[in-house]
């Protein structure tokens, strides 16, 4: 099925471009695998607080804001995989779609770059995720699936939010602020190409 989107209104401030019509499309004629690939999203997006716990473990705040962010991640995992159960969608393995990979290239390698890039980076595909998710929300013609991801979003927008914080606790705001736009630029040119397989960051 194809749903003709002429407007695409989630719109997050910080993203540079918003997604265009035709990933609505895709993921909607390709729902079971958006279904999949989101459950590989969170249990990735739980990893990567984890990681940043275990590289700053002397950073008091940021340990205990990404706790809070990985437990509500796998919270959400599991939440996804009753889905998949629900719909008769075994958990595999499916490839991943280059974007994440394409922004962590632009994560530098000297210790302080590295966290501010990190932490940007990680609130970034937060944020992206978070109006993705409105637009299945939004776009979905199944009503109960459309309102699970719509109880998502509040979760998903405080979770680029405590990246911000966090980048911003540690770092001075005007640095914090000339990196997220450089790094936004360079997400928004991710996504110009739609990539052809479909995934949530697709």
């Amino acid at each position: 099925m194809t749903t003709n989107v002429s407007q695409v209104t989630a719109t997050i401030n910080v993203l540079k471009q918003p997604t265009r019509p035709e990933w609505v499309n895709q993921a909607i004629a390709n729902l079971d695998i958006i279904l999949l690939d989101h459950s590989h999203c969170e249990r990735k997006a739980a990893g990567v607080a984890i990681n940043l716990m275990f590289c700053y473990p002397s950073h008091t705040l940021l340990v205990r804001k990404l706790t809070a962010i990985a437990r509500e991640e796998l919270e959400h995992f599991e939440q996804v995989n009753q889905w998949l159960e629900k719909r008769g969608i075994p958990l595999g393995n499916l490839s991943s779609p280059p974007y994440a990979a394409k922004l962590k290239t632009q994560i530098r390698h000297q210790q302080s770059d590295r966290l501010l890039d990190s932490l940007l980076v990680s609130g970034l595909i937060e944020a992206r995720s978070h109006e993705r998710l409105g637009l299945l929300a939004e776009h979905l013609p199944q009503p109960e699936l459309a309102q699970f991801y719509r109880s998502l979003m509040a979760s998903e927008a405080r979770h680029y939010g405590i990246y911000w914080l966090l980048a911003e606790t540690y770092f001075d705001s005007k640095v914090v602020g000339k990196r997220r736009e450089e790094l936004a630029v360079f997400e928004s040119e991710i996504l110009a190409t739609l990539y052809f397989e479909p995934r949530i960051h697709s």
